[in-house]
């Protein structure tokens, strides 16, 4: 990620920022569409989760810039994942998911440069979480 990436990937989280409960509904909306075969690893009552969601972007998002140190965090996020039995075919349909919600939050915002700062961000975060 370059520090121009880092950037679009921060500005725009800001106006998703005010959206974020309706943008963790979105997101589970498509993810559960696309991928109905992970609905079972997450709680009837998705309100926590949710929550968790946005505040878990939200730190990943302001520390990008510091990404060495919130490694350790990230991996171990990981590990948590793969304890719940995500594996590392079901990271590509969250992170299309992520796309998908970001498009539809941002608008015309979702400009073709933002889109690609989303992805090598969200690569490179999945990356690490898949190795743990």
């Amino acid at each position: 990620m370059t520090p121009h990436q880092i950037e679009l990937v921060q500005t725009s989280f800001k106006k998703v920022v005010p959206i974020a409960g309706a943008a963790a509904d979105l997101f589970y909306g498509r993810l559960f569409e696309i991928a109905p075969e992970v609905r079972p690893m997450f709680p009837a009552d998705m309100k926590e989760q949710k929550v968790k969601l946005m505040s878990m972007l939200g730190t990943a998002v302001t520390n990008l810039h510091k990404l060495d140190e919130i490694l350790p965090a990230v991996k171990a996020l990981g590990e948590r994942h793969k304890g719940y039995g995500v594996t590392a075919a079901h990271y590509a349909p969250v992170g299309a998911a992520l796309l998908w919600t970001l498009e539809q939050g941002l608008g015309p915002d979702f400009t073709p440069d933002v889109k690609e700062a989303w992805t090598e961000t969200y690569t490179a975060l999945a990356g690490v979480m898949t190795s743990a």
